[in-house]
């Protein structure tokens, strides 16, 4: 499992400070939306306080990672300003580190609002735009020796939607990433720092999203080919998305179960970080596969 094949412990992750090490066979990056209109309506919250009980809430049922978003990216989502995302996530990462040294990572695409993420304790940058939307972002990322998070996506999120034709999926995204990364280490970066994700739901319509789900290995393949990167860590970001709705016909509410079985897809298949909604439910998963993997070695 994960990116080395015949691993069920993915390798760990080098934050700026400390090592983070996985306990299953992929790490939970539990979602904190501190947003009033993220795609699922229950993922959102309208204080710093409710979002930071949700936070711990999430680190007692098992997650790895924290990430907090101040800026929705949802299909038709328009951007949010640097300062309006400050102040939507400095107060709920400042009340995180009053009780928790979890890992926290934040989804933005700006340096302003990393560096007063950094400087109240956050440790991962995840960036939807993969170093594209802002040029000091990434030479700050290398100074600070932070893990990044290059995500693919085609157009903003307000017209992404409106292109979601692709000869070759998995090709097509394993060049755009590859070109990233390279980006990426001549601003420094060291190549370890890199995780990869693929951007479900991000201009791409069901087909290309179920062909990335079960593509990891493929994509790492690729990467390595184009970049001379090595890929440690790929994440996979499909909680509840319309891709589990096309797939089983429920609306965002009843899309657990679905889900679940399509992060198993991903974590077989090569995916090493799984952002989800339902951490409790995704530990279970993975405690169970990480057990029958370890009992298969010995």
């Amino acid at each position: 499992m994960g990116l080395i094949m015949g691993s069920v412990i993915p390798p760990p992750i080098s934050l700026a400070d400390r090592v983070l090490t996985a306990r299953r066979s992929a790490y939970i990056m539990s979602i904190v939306n501190c947003t009033p209109d993220s795609f699922w309506e229950l993922s959102r919250t309208y204080s710093s306080s409710q979002a930071a009980e949700q936070a711990l809430a999430h680190f007692e049922c098992g997650a790895d990672i924290i990430d907090i978003g101040g800026e929705s990216s949802r299909p038709g989502s328009e951007y949010v300003s640097a300062d309006e995302q400050i102040k939507r996530i400095v107060p709920v990462i400042e009340q995180i580190r009053r009780h928790s040294d979890i890992p926290l990572s934040v989804d933005t695409r700006l340096l302003p609002v990393m560096q007063a993420a950094r400087q109240a304790g956050a440790d991962i940058l995840n960036d939807i735009s993969a170093l594209e939307d802002d040029a000091e972002l990434g030479i700050w990322a290398a100074k600070e020796k932070i893990p990044v998070i290059l995500m693919h996506k085609r157009g903003t999120p307000l017209i992404m939607q409106n292109n979601t034709y692709y000869t070759d999926i998995v090709s097509e995204i394993a060049l755009y990433l590859s070109n990233r990364i390279q980006y990426a280490v001549s601003q420094g970066i060291r190549p370890d720092k890199i995780i990869a994700d693929p951007g479900i739901g991000f201009g791409k319509d069901v087909r290309a999203n179920t062909a990335l789900i079960q593509g990891g290995y493929s994509l790492a393949e690729l990467i390595y080919k184009q970049s001379g990167v090595k890929l440690q860590h790929m994440l996979m970001g499909l909680s509840r998305k319309s891709v589990i709705g096309a797939l089983t016909g429920k609306n965002t509410e009843e899309r657990l179960a679905g889900s679940i079985a399509a992060n198993l897809i991903a974590v077989q298949h090569g995916f090493n970080i799984l952002r989800v909604h339902d951490t409790a439910q995704t530990a279970d998963m993975l405690n169970v596969l990480t057990a029958f993997l370890q009992t298969g070695q010995t």
